[in-house]
């Protein structure tokens, strides 16, 4: 009898090496990368004109590797204005990590940085406590709103906070990706407890259009090498099932049964590609630029 499933998230140490095993694997900081590259200049074009400061908000920022390119991006288009850069994050170990990449850039003149260790929901509250309504030119969250409880109510809320000219980009996986065919096959069977959600880019036009805001939405192709998670034994194999189903230990908790299906449908078209022996999981992401 498999002993009862647990949320990857109950075990904050296993959670984080599985996700840097997960970026390690994958393309999804290459594939943002190009996006900043390629597509981000025409995104904030407009965001910083006529300002002296640029007041830029991260909800989520994480260890600061995709913040710190936006904001290389933000000071190329407006090289003479002062930026003041806020990181909205829950995680003492992610902010420690982002300071020291702080610590080692060479380019940040002209940049001043303050970090909240708070949700982005405490955040909120915190503001509305004091009744603060900070303006801001440029708002992102990358990869986070899987950790609201309310999302509507969050993207609102930030909304809320865009000055006139000001864009609020969001990066998720895309409807598009196996994460999507993979949590409506299996989400129900996974223990999330309360602590993440299922939301993919597919689920944003219904909310934003509800909310009656304009957006654009652009598709990132990204994949990640799971070929491991078929090994059976694999210490990494095995960090990477615990990240795709955020499952503590899934290889040897989850019922024989379940774990069958879910290696079989890894495998399928809806999920992967097998190319040249090895298997490619579907990482690709979605990115929603809204407007004020």
């Amino acid at each position: 009898m498999a002993s009862p499933m647990r949320s990857l998230l109950a075990d904050p140490d296993r959670y984080l090496r599985s996700f840097r095993l997960f970026l390690e694997s994958s393309t999804e900081h290459q594939s943002m990368r190009e996006f900043v590259e390629r597509q981000l200049p025409d995104v904030i074009a407009s965001i910083g004109d006529g300002k002296s400061t640029i007041n830029v908000l991260s909800v989520g920022g994480g260890a600061g590797e995709m913040d710190l390119q936006i904001l290389s991006k933000i000071r190329a288009r407006y090289p003479g204005a002062t930026i003041n850069n806020d990181v909205i994050e829950p995680s003492a170990d992610q902010i420690s990590k982002y300071k020291e990449r702080v610590a080692q850039a060479s380019n940040l003149e002209n940049i001043t940085f303050t970090w909240h260790k708070e949700t982005a929901y405490e955040y909120e509250s915190r503001m509305n406590a004091e009744k603060k309504t900070k303006k801001w030119d440029f708002i992102h969250m990358i990869q986070m709103l899987y950790y609201v409880k309310d999302i509507p109510a969050t993207i609102r809320y930030f909304h809320s906070l865009l000055e006139s000219q000001a864009k609020l980009l969001v990066i998720l996986v895309s409807g598009n990706s196996g994460w999507e065919t993979l949590w409506k096959k299996f989400g129900s069977s996974f223990p999330l407890e309360d602590l993440c959600s299922y939301v993919s880019s597919a689920d944003l036009p219904r909310m934003l259009d509800s909310a009656g805001l304009k957006y654009q939405l652009y598709e990132l192709p990204s994949h990640m090498d799971i070929t491991s998670c078929f090994i059976e034994g694999d210490k990494d194999g095995e960090l990477l099932l615990d990240f795709l189903t955020e499952t503590l230990d899934f290889a040897k908790t989850a019922p024989p049964e379940l774990k069958h299906q879910l290696m079989e449908e890894l495998r399928k078209p809806g999920c992967s590609e097998n190319r040249d022996g090895k298997v490619f999981f579907n990482n690709n992401l979605g990115v929603i630029v809204i407007e004020p």
